[in-house]
């Protein structure tokens, strides 16, 4: 699924949660802070090395995760 790419799974980062780019940024982490109502501009801001597209991908992977769809195909 496109946008998808960006989640990454390594058993050596962050005990193998799903991350962004393979960095030390779990997608919980951004998925919290949207939630308790900080912007997409001000995450950014406090994660610079992080894109657009990145946080996308983290709403995109939730969703995923919620409709319950076979992630064993998709490239995570």
């Amino acid at each position: 699924m496109k946008g998808l790419e960006r989640i990454t799974v390594d058993p050596l980062v962050m005990s193998g949660k799903p991350c962004i780019r393979g960095m030390r940024v779990t997608v919980a982490n951004v998925l919290r802070l949207l939630a308790a109502g900080h912007t997409s501009q001000r995450i950014l801001a406090a994660y610079p090395y992080l894109e657009p597209a990145d946080i996308d991908a983290c709403l995109l992977y939730a969703s995923v995760r919620v409709e319950d769809e076979e992630l064993a195909s998709i490239p995570v």
